[in-house]
């Protein structure tokens, strides 16, 4: 499932190539006819993000929300971007791609390099058509030289404008909303770094954490206790504040939970800038250079189970919880650590 910072990045897609332009809004599979024709015509307005959640607004405070989920992806077609940040490029983006490529030995400009991102492509030149997903596994590019290109496969809702197309596959929600409803369900979400202001989340994060006898653990993944955590950067996160998983939210400090919230904040700004969940700090240029090439050597403890502890050489220890893989160090993280 994306974790916040994919869906911060997939947000910027649409600030930067569809918002102030009209819409032309379909539903090739079929499922979504009746919001397609609500949306349809319509001028975009905004792209909002707010942890694992997308909101689109167009003409008149109509609203198209979205929710991946597990299964869901955006491609993205015709003059697209990395993110507001990169110049014109293309492939599949949000989703976290298995394969490396060593940027140094990089392809002629005109292609385009694959690394091993959790939901970004690193360009080389700009295809003048380009495709670009954005999920959370398994990244590809292609040129593409027709546009608009047919739909492939169950497109559940297709974005269009003179330069550009958005394809949707596959998500858990995706609903036309009014003002109030996106309002409601913002309100049930919990503070998310990037829209929230610093002080005032932190503080809700605090509350919200510390009246729950629940493990740590299942409350960094509550969207509704802190919005946009998922399994990876939980695992991370507790690894770094060398925190027990099973202590419970009620059981922990004030300033423990701080913390927390200020390391949400800091990694998050790290994944939508370098679409990577870059978890190790302090790297030296080879090891900085390894890890934005390869998944084993950017995490401390996330899938490595059975292997030495980064730090004290402990094996790695998974087990499933709330039918979600935890990974920690029973050593660095125990309750007496």
């Amino acid at each position: 499932m994306p974790e916040g910072h994919s869906v911060h990045r997939i947000a910027r897609q649409f600030a930067r190539h569809f918002v102030g332009e009209r819409v032309s809004v379909s539903s090739p599979q079929g499922r979504f006819s009746d919001g397609a024709g609500v949306l349809d015509g319509r001028t975009m307005t905004d792209a909002r993000a707010v942890g694992k959640q997308m909101f689109l607004e167009f003409d008149d405070a109509i609203w198209l929300r979205v929710h991946l989920g597990i299964y869901g992806a955006w491609d993205f077609f015709g003059a697209v971007a990395q993110d507001a940040t990169q110049r014109s490029a293309g492939g599949r983006m949000g989703q976290t791609n298995q394969r490396g490529t060593d940027l140094d030995d990089a392809p002629d400009a005109g292609t385009t390099v694959v690394g091993e991102h959790e939901d970004s492509l690193a360009s080389i030149g700009a295809p003048r058509r380009t495709r670009l997903r954005m999920a959370e596994a398994d990244s590809e590019t292609e040129v593409d030289s027709t546009f608009p290109p047919e739909p492939v496969g169950q497109v559940r809702v297709r974005l269009l404008t003179e330069t550009a197309v958005a394809d949707l596959r596959g998500p858990t929600a995706c609903e036309v909303l009014d003002a109030q409803a996106v309002q409601a369900v913002v309100d049930a979400l919990g503070p998310d770094p990037e829209n929230d202001d610093p002080e005032v989340g932190e503080q809700r994060m605090v509350e919200r954490v510390r009246r729950r006898r629940v493990p740590i653990a299942l409350l960094l993944m509550d969207q509704s206790v802190v919005s946009g955590i998922g399994n990876v950067y939980r695992a991370e996160m507790l690894f770094r504040a060398k925190l027990d998983p099973f202590a419970t939210g009620a059981s922990l400090p004030d300033d423990l939970v701080r913390d927390l919230w200020r390391d949400w904040r800091y990694l998050l700004g790290v994944g939508i800038e370098t679409g990577q969940m870059l978890t190790m700090d302090g790297l030296d240029d080879d090891a900085q250079r390894a890890a934005l090439r390869n998944r084993a050597d950017r995490h401390w403890v996330y899938k490595r189970e059975g292997l030495p502890c980064r730090i004290c050489g402990t094996h790695v220890t998974m087990q499933l919880l709330a039918a979600r893989k935890l990974y920690w160090c029973p050593s660095c993280q125990s309750p007496t650590a």
